[in-house]
């Protein structure tokens, strides 16, 4: 599917400004895409919505479907009579830039717990038939979300292998007594469920009617500690205790002598393809309710995918499989047509992979921080684009390109100088504008490239634990000249969201 020629800005909603800690769907979200506006973009691009558990990764969520009730605004339930403006007064230290999850979650669940109890007690009619609206629509998923996460916290976020049995194994009897006698704390789950939709519906409605799209994020694998794996344990590899008995990852390359062990169990893919693959075609109709376009993450791992024993401690001793191919995008097509689909197409990409990708017109990926290793025949590089593309200076698993600037030797330097034609004075403008220049139908740029920012406000680095997805940007970094540029690079190289004319 061919996209019009656009252009936008990656900034996952927790990289908002905001009072309370970490970004959400508050007033600054307004404020950002007013500024995507004004900077000429047309594309608002964010990382997966889901829930986070362990190491705070949106790409390890604890649900296929649940949305992140972090995100939501505590302004707005204030407005509504839920929360006090005392209540929502952050502690001191809580609105510094960084999100300190350690300080946030707990800050954010309480009063997350209060405004429930005070819904429970006050909410009126109209806002009760919503909620009762709102689950009805997702009755395919929200219960046993709702039921997981309460047994998660009973169980003080233990994995659920390791549960109590009847529970771990799913006891009919067991369950319905455990919906009796924790139906409290099911209601608090599911308020915060529909608090989260509600808000991002209207934060996406206010965008659309902006012009600008949503890119979404889709990762290939969900947790392991999910509602998921959980409720529907014959999708995924498991053994009879219910753990992974092989888990996901990519094998070493020039940046992991020991590759990347992602932890995600596997799916038994012979059991998806035995209805018709139901459980994804679910799946992604869901992410479409939320996005306008949907960017799959490893992509790759449709193709073939990279079999990892549990038991190892890295990603060295695996086995490449091959994964569903056509077959799941044919299910997929057949339920819900054609779809605006970005591959993530990176890493060890083989014919195979090219070849699914091409077979059902989904557009590829290309990094220009990729680009200048080689010759000029690196695909990266931005003559040798093709209009089916998404171009990147930087993703989130990037350093930031003033980063990646510091990182290169001399020689390297010299290279990307004589390639460009520039001084790279400002490296990052340089690539942001050589990405405006591509071919490509879609440009993306980091917030943190448009900001010029260093290598210390990365998002992740992948394979490390601890310390990332923790990146916020302040208002007070945020110039003029920042939305000027992008405007003038979009009208300049026409990207300004116009249907390619064939």
């Amino acid at each position: 599917m061919r996209f019009p020629r656009a252009s936008g800005v990656l900034l996952h909603p927790t990289s908002l400004p905001g009072p309370h800690g970490s970004g959400d769907f508050g007033a600054n979200a307004y404020h950002f895409v007013d500024w995507l506006v004004a900077a000429g973009q047309k594309l608002w691009q964010i990382l997966p919505l889901g829930g986070i558990g362990p190491g705070n990764s949106p790409y390890m969520s604890t649900s296929a479907f649940a949305g992140n009730v972090l995100l939501i605004d505590l302004a707005e339930l204030q407005r509504r009579g839920w929360l006090t403006a005392e209540e929502i007064t952050p502690p001191a230290g809580l609105a510094e830039q960084r999100l300190n999850f350690a300080s946030v979650v707990p800050f954010r669940m309480d009063r997350l717990a209060r405004a429930a109890q005070r819904f429970a007690a006050q909410a009126s009619a109209e806002e009760r038939a919503d909620l009762q609206a709102f689950c009805e629509r997702h009755a395919d998923w929200l219960p046993e979300h709702v039921l997981f996460m309460t047994l998660a916290e009973q169980h003080n976020w233990r994995d659920w292998s390791s549960w109590d049995a009847p529970l771990a194994a799913r006891n009919p009897v067991a369950l319905a007594a455990a919906r009796q006698i924790h139906a409290e704390r099911i209601a608090f789950w599911t308020f915060c469920q529909w608090c989260f939709f509600r808000q991002w519906l209207a934060l996406k409605a206010y965008a659309n009617g902006k012009g600008i799209a949503v890119i979404g994020d889709a990762p290939i694998f969900i947790a392991h500690q999910s509602a998921e794996v959980w409720a529907r344990p014959e999708l995924f590899q498991l053994d009879a205790r219910g753990r992974p008995s092989v888990v996901a990852g990519v094998p070493p390359d020039v940046f992991s002598e020991t590759g990347q062990r992602w932890g995600n169990p596997l799916y038994r893919w012979e059991a998806h393809a035995r209805d018709g693959y139901a459980w994804w075609v679910q799946r992604i109709r869901r992410i479409f309710e939320l996005v306008d376009i949907v960017r799959i993450d490893h992509f790759r791992g449709f193709a073939g995918y990279w079999e990892i024993p549990a038991s190892e401690a890295t990603a060295v001793k695996g086995r490449w499989l091959p994964g569903p191919g056509e077959a799941l995008f044919e299910a997929i097509a057949r339920e819900l047509g054609a779809l605006p689909i970005i591959a993530e197409d990176l890493g060890v990409i083989t014919p195979d992979v090219v070849a699914l990708r091409r077979q059902f017109a989904f557009p590829g990926m290309r990094i220009l921080q990729f680009a200048f290793e080689g010759g000029s025949g690196n695909a990266y590089l931005p003559h040798n684009h093709e209009p089916d593309t998404v171009v990147y200076t930087g993703t989130h698993d990037n350093d930031t390109t003033p980063g990646w600037w510091h990182s290169l030797d001399e020689p390297q330097r010299a290279r990307v100088r004589d390639y460009l034609g520039s001084a790279a004075h400002e490296i990052h403008w340089d690539l942001i504008r050589a990405a405006c220049a591509s071919v490509a139908d879609t440009v993306v740029h980091p917030m943190q490239d448009v900001l010029g920012l260093g290598g210390e406000h990365r998002m992740n680095l992948p394979g490390r634990g601890e310390g990332y997805w923790e990146w916020r940007f302040a208002w007070s970094q945020v110039r003029p000249e920042h939305a000027q540029r992008l405007a003038h690079l979009a009208q300049l190289y026409r990207r300004d969201g116009t249907p390619i004319q064939s």
